[in-house]
């Protein structure tokens, strides 16, 4: 866990020692929605006087937010007996204290198969997608924007939908002029932030409220999303060449609710509530916290509300992986993203004393340290902070003009390198644990530094130790492309299963988001570093936060060319029509250990857009049958109602088992019993008189039964169902603890391909 979150933990130590001191904290507050009495004109009114009425101390300086579509309900800042008071209301569902929720943190477009050249979509209008791409509008949850940046420029593009509601605000550092065509709103949300971060000793850290991006992470996103071409970018010469987004021509709308300290959940309610009513047609979401139970998770119920209004809503994984069930997002109407790598890297070299070379990466873009071998030095004393070079940690006397070996983890990766040089080090060899395996992730370094996989980091380290005077030279490689095997699932990416529903297979895809170039805001250095005066237009940057924005985009493209097909149709499209295959025509492999990828890191596979355009057949799900699912799980009906927010639910319609949800993945918990039975419904959104067959690849312990085997869709927008029946054999739960199929109907123009993932012991339900 190096990300650059872990930068933050220290004014979050000082966040929960101000709350402790001052009594009031920040929290959600539930309310039944069909409660409020005629006598208040509006639910604000409603929401207010219920605060009032609390004591003669609560001014209205309290209330922070009043959320109308994604949430029925109000923030509030509350001291423990307010808490008890309302919790005591029968008007009130639920108060639940604000979560903080952390960031996921030009090659992409043509490994994607979008080259303009060579045309965007095979057998497609390209010009017909562009004109319908304006017309969608891409909402990004972020750090906000830099909205001078060129991936931004609106040359070209016609005048803003009249649909949209949405604004740019202003600020004292930003101008509502500064938007255009292109990135048409701009909004922050900081009550929750400021709220949390009222102190004193917090008041220097405290950001200016406005949309502008000081961190970089959401002008990375939204341009990686839907940013304009930008002819000639790179990051210090990296990764040159045209830099584009997903949606070249779809529109863009900021929501700044991530700040120096977190993303708290009262501000992401208040930005998915504002996005809906503003008009976005996707909202993406590179953050996220742990897993919840779906009415205890602001994210989850907030999408639920903008996937009923037609909204396709996607979010990271996480960053946790490759530990198991580890993943963020899992609700099944929202398209859980996690990351693999592109077929681009950018080698990095160390030559040490004993003439060995190892091959690593790097995207160091200075001086350098020349030829001549330095001293070469790792401190594996008692004292493990100074093998991880944490700040403080390393003796300038042991380090003074040496390269030095630095562990990976705990702090931020180019945090490391900066206290190298710090201490008067000339240069890093970063070398991987366990922990992260042969992972290489690449950084924009402040010294000469090269990072390398464990078996070369444990091979450096037994040399440093055993040779009586080691030395080392590195030296940097630039750009390299057509990297085979690619993709490859990054470690770094969370995986299944799902605890929260493990019915439901979870993440449901991976795109690229191993060291993507994407815009970068000009008020931070390229490593986010303080210390960091560079800068650059464009960044590279890894995390699932830049898979994220990847799909987004894509459904953006979808959206346009299908305007009239819902949120689960188009990820059922993305879905799919994933590949499992790398570029070596070889099954995924995982960079974690090595060995081949399987559906709890990899989902469905990794999207191919162009087949996704053109399906074939499709898995819809209506809100009645989310419905029916939230009913299945043996939740309150009250706690039903808080996340669909429809008073009248009564649950008379329930599933049997939440795996009966018409998802286009299958997810088989035996658990206690050896049958298990679901039926699924499929939409034909290809050709008329289409025949599909059905194939099924399953673990010897497994039998599968489909019926029928053949599906004939007569007309376009025809429905078929099919029933499928696992059986485990009496041994399975003896031998097996997890395995994984696949479902596939086919015919010569279409393949409609289901991962199924099978468990024997029954997984606990969060």
């Amino acid at each position: 866990m190096d990300s650059v979150a872990l930068l933050r933990l220290f004014p979050l130590v000082l966040l929960l020692q101000w709350v402790s001191v001052t009594g009031k904290q920040t929290y959600i507050v539930q309310m039944r929605h069909q409660d409020k009495p005629s006598s208040f004109a509006t639910h604000h009114d409603w929401y207010s006087a219920n605060l009032q009425s609390l004591s003669s101390s609560t001014t209205s300086d309290s209330l922070l937010y009043t959320y109308t579509t994604a949430y029925h309900g109000f923030a509030a800042s509350l001291d423990p007996d307010q808490v008890e008071s309302l919790r005591r209301s029968d008007s009130v569902l639920g108060v639940y204290e604000d979560t903080v929720y952390t960031l996921h943190t030009t090659r992409t477009p043509e490994f994607l198969g979008l080259n303009t050249e060579s045309g965007l979509w095979a057998g497609h209008n390209t010009q017909d997608l562009d004109q319908a791409s304006h017309d969608v509008i891409v909402g990004l949850l972020d750090t906000g924007v830099w909205p001078e940046s060129k991936s931004f420029d609106d040359s070209g593009m016609p005048e803003i939908p009249i649909r949209w509601r949405g604004e740019c605000e202003s600020g004292s550092d930003f101008s509502p002029k500064v938007c255009n065509k292109k990135l048409i709103g701009a909004r922050s949300f900081a009550k929750g932030y400021h709220m949390a971060s009222g102190s004193s000793y917090l008041k220097k850290s405290r950001e200016a409220e406005s949309p502008r991006d000081r961190d970089g992470h959401g002008t990375h996103t939204a341009s990686t999303a839907a940013g304009s071409q930008v002819a000639n970018a790179s990051l210090l010469g990296y990764a040159s060449g045209t830099a584009r987004g997903m949606a070249t021509h779809a529109r863009v709308a900021s929501y700044k609710v991530c700040w120096s300290i977190g993303c708290f959940g009262a501000d992401i309610l208040a930005g998915i509530d504002r996005a809906i009513s503003d008009g976005v047609d996707v909202l993406s979401l590179s953050l996220g916290g742990g897993s919840a139970p779906y009415f205890r998770d602001t994210i989850a119920i907030g999408a639920f509300a903008a996937m009923e209004r037609g909204i396709f809503v996607s979010c990271s994984a996480g960053n946790s992986g490759p530990s198991r069930a580890s993943l963020a997002n899992v609700a099944p109407w929202i398209m859980t993203v996690g990351a693999g790598t592109l077929d681009r890297d950018f080698p990095a070299f160390a030559v040490l004393g004993s003439k060995i070379r190892y091959t690593g990466v790097s995207l160091y873009s200075g001086q350098g340290m020349g030829n001549k071998p330095v001293g070469l030095v790792y401190d594996k004393g008692n004292n493990s902070s100074t093998s991880m070079c944490l700040p403080g940690s390393l003796e300038p006397e042991f380090v003074r003009g040496k390269v030095v070996v630095c562990d990976r983890g705990i702090n931020a990766r180019v945090e490391k390198g900066a206290v190298v040089r710090d201490a008067g080090g000339v240069g890093m060899i970063l070398a991987n644990t366990a922990v992260s395996g042969e992972e290489l992730v690449a950084d924009s370094h402040l010294l000469p530094a090269v990072a390398v996989g464990r078996k070369a980091g444990d091979m450096i380290r037994e040399y440093v130790r055993s040779d009586p005077n080691p030395t080392a030279v590195l030296s940097f490689g630039g750009t390299v492309l057509d990297v085979r095997p690619s993709p490859v699932v990054a470690a770094f990416s969370s995986r299944g299963p799902n605890l929260v529903t493990p019915q439901i297979l979870k993440p449901d895809v991976i795109g690229p988001g191993v060291n993507i170039l994407a815009a970068w805001s000009d008020a931070v250095g390229p490593t986010g570093l303080e210390k960091d005066t560079r800068k650059t237009q464009f960044n590279i940057m890894s995390g699932t936060s830049m898979s994220c924005p990847h799909i987004s985009g894509l459904a953006a493209l979808l959206k346009a060319a299908h305007p009239d097909w819902s949120p689960s149709a188009i990820k059922s499209a993305l879905m799919t029509t994933a590949y499992t295959q790398d570029n070596a025509k070889s099954p995924l492999r995982d960079a974690a250990g090595g060995a081949f990828s399987n559906p709890w890191a990899h989902g469905a596979g990794h999207v191919d857009p162009h087949k996704a355009l053109s399906p074939g057949l499709i898995y819809d799900i209506s809100t009645e049958e989310y419905i029916a699912f939230l009913c299945s799980l043996d939740y309150s009906i009250e706690h039903v109602q808080a996340i669909a927010k429809h008073p009248n639910v009564t649950c008379s319609m329930k599933f049997s088992d939440p795996g009966e949800l018409n998802y286009p993945s299958f997810s088989v918990v035996f658990g206690n019993k050896r049958v298990v039975r679901y039926t699924r419904e499929l939409t034909n959104v290809g050709a008329a008189s289409s025949v599909y067959d059905v194939a099924v690849s399953a673990p010897s312990m497994v039998t599968v039964a489909v019926k029928p085997k053949r599906l004939v869709f007569k007309d376009v927008g025809e429905k078929q169902r099919y029933t499928v029946t696992f059986v485990a054999k009496k041994s399975a739960a003896r031998t097996a603890r997890s395995d994984f199929g696949y479902i596939v109907w086919s015919n010569p123009q279409y393949q409609v391909r289901s991962p199924v993932a099978f468990a024997w012991t029954q997984l606990v339900r969060v």
